[in-house]
């Protein structure tokens, strides 16, 4: 379908970037060890400096922090760590200031255990909140043991569903136990969402990411879920909670305020795999969510049964999963989010290229090319933007916050088959998957704390120890740094709009196990984007992929453009170690 053809929609968040920001870890202010938000203000010039539009604050409500804030138990206060409604105010306003917008985090599928309602609503059977959860009766068998109304597996391990003993029924936690599913089908619940939203959009905030929002209708009849993994008596259910027969419904309520404001939203929808499924939330004209966060690419070395175990996959498995959706999304005027790393992934070197030091530079700028001018919003993630990597693989499990992680491992340990040999297997996979990855501190300086903290206080999670080499403030110094790359590559998004927002998206040398190329088109205009995902020197034949004249060298991540047009001059192209070049052609 060719760019003349397809219904061509221009929305300011369409051309808009997102700066994501883990509250705890950006920058702590009052040298308690834990990051704050009058930390991320006194970093807006910074952010702003980096190209984006948006900046998309993680939970920073009032919480007990079981799930790092994601079990909130006041919707309408900020965390005492983090500050106070009006420190996010003034955030609010710095973002502004500075031509860029706020989204805040939206998490209504559960809240904490110690929120007022739940409270309420475990009181007695009888209480008005009650039906403001999903609490169903036990189950007896033959014997008349006890057991939970069906075989869910809950996402932190174990199952899905707790007993309390007060009112003799189990309640739905899909989360921790802690983190206790909301009742969707009760009015009262959609209308206390509601007024959230309104709350915090009356605020100036500009929108919201809306977490796990296509788990918010499940099909009440609770079905046992069919057994998948046979050494484990508790199962995965997406299939009864994923993108329930009443979703549609909820997220068209949702729209309505958001439209009414103009505000942006974006979905986290896991266990999405049906391209019209997503098309009925994103597209352009369904007035639901603008755009959904797509797991697939990011559960791509996951094991069969778990995360936590080893698992492989190929270069044309990462490019099958972008053609897919990038061309479905550019035919039906939908969107893509666009992302590699956020506060629940692994740091995306390590992940995509697992690149030895020496090319950790070379290998973070080509990951930037090659997700940012995809057709979609680009979501950069704090530190992605200076080449943070992974933990260190020394940690012990000690260092780790993770619930996810720690939960699996202390389940494991109760397992006989967990021996010395899986417990190394364990811990390998955990430096490389924990949400640990990404929650470390930011690396602002090689001062004492890579400068997150004041000298001498102890932060809440252990700093990265690669911060002596890789920090802020040496990467703000350096114009060939990944900071000042990931700054040109969403600077050449904007400067070359209809090409890189709007335009065709076409996968070229599909079969390539070294290279990921694709061109962008839009009129007679025609971007063309090659990136090695390998340490080796890779000989890419240009013209046997349709490739001719080259017009203008637009970005390459080793030199400048002037010095990269010659070598990009000739029918056969030598890339260098983890090299991308951006070409008008």
């Amino acid at each position: 379908m060719s760019p003349s053809e397809t219904p061509n929609h221009r929305a300011w968040w369409r051309e808009s970037s997102v700066y994501q920001i883990w509250p705890a870890s950006y920058k702590d202010s009052n040298n308690d060890g834990i990051g704050d938000i009058p930390g991320i203000v006194s970093k807006l010039d910074y952010i702003k400096d980096l190209g984006v539009d948006i900046v998309w604050l993680c939970p920073s409500y009032k919480s007990p922090q079981v799930d790092m804030g994601y079990d909130i138990s006041d919707y309408y206060s900020i965390a005492d760590e983090y500050g106070t409604v009006a420190d996010v105010e003034k955030l609010i306003q710095g973002c502004h200031e500075r031509g860029m917008k706020l989204l805040m985090d939206l998490v209504v599928n559960h809240t904490s255990d110690q929120i007022e309602w739940f409270k309420q609503s475990r009181s007695s059977k009888d209480n008005e909140y009650r039906n403001w959860y999903v609490w169903r009766p036990a189950k007896y068998d033959e014997k008349g043991n006890r057991h939970p109304p069906n075989n869910w597996i809950s996402h932190f391990q174990g199952s899905a569903w707790q007993y309390d003993e007060l009112t003799d029924e189990y309640y739905l936690h899909l989360y921790a136990t802690e983190q206790p599913d909301l009742n969707w089908e009760y009015p009262p619940v959609r209308k206390a969402v509601h007024d959230i939203m309104r709350f915090w959009l009356d605020k100036g905030c500009d929108g919201f990411r809306m977490d796990v929002i296509n788990f918010i209708s499940k099909d009440q009849a609770f079905p046992d879920a069919p057994v998948k993994d046979p050494r484990s008596i508790w199962q995965w259910a997406d299939k009864y909670y994923a993108n329930g027969p009443r979703l549609h419904e909820y997220l068209q309520d949702l729209g309505k305020i958001l439209k009414e404001y103009d505000a942006f939203s974006v979905g986290e929808m896991p266990f999405v795999k049906d391209e019209k499924e997503v098309l009925r939330a994103v597209q352009f004209d369904r007035n639901e969510i603008n755009m959904i966060f797509n797991f697939e690419h990011v559960d791509i070395d996951h094991g069969k049964y778990d995360k936590f175990e080893p698992g492989s996959w190929k270069l044309t498995d990462l490019k099958d999963f972008f053609e897919r959706w990038q061309t479905f999304m550019y035919a039906n005027d939908g969107w893509n989010a666009l992302y590699w790393e956020n506060h629940d992934q692994p740091r995306s070197i390590d992940r995509y290229t697992n690149a030895r030091e020496e090319y950790r530079r070379a290998s973070s700028k080509m990951l930037a090319t090659a997700l940012a001018l995809q057709a979609g919003t680009p979501f950069v993630y704090q530190g992605q933007e200076l080449g943070m990597r992974n933990v260190p693989p020394g940690w012990g499990i000690e260092e780790y916050k993770d619930i996810d992680c720690l939960n699996h491992w202390y389940g494991m340990l109760k397992q006989k088959h967990f021996d010395t040999k899986a417990q190394t297997i364990a811990r390998q996979e955990y430096q490389k998957k924990s949400r640990d990855n990404a929650r470390t501190p930011v690396q602002w300086s090689d001062a004492e704390n890579a400068g997150f903290t004041g000298p001498g206080v102890k932060p809440w999670m252990s700093i990265n120890t690669d911060y002596v080499r890789v920090n802020a403030e040496a990467e703000v110094k350096d114009p060939d740094s990944t900071y000042h790359y990931w700054a040109a590559v969403l600077g050449l998004r904007k400067k070359y709009l209809d090409v890189f927002v709007y335009g065709d998206w076409k996968l070229i040398d599909k079969p390539n196990q070294e290279v990921f190329a694709y061109t962008r088109q839009y009129e007679k205009q025609k971007a063309l984007v090659v990136c090695s995902f390998t340490e080796n020197t890779v000989e890419w034949d240009a013209a046997s992929n349709g490739i001719g004249e080259v017009k203008e060298v637009l970005l390459n991540t080793y030199e400048g453009t002037k010095e990269a047009a010659s070598r990009f001059s000739g029918s056969k192209w030598s890339l260098r170690p983890y090299e991308a070049v951006v070409l008008f052609v």
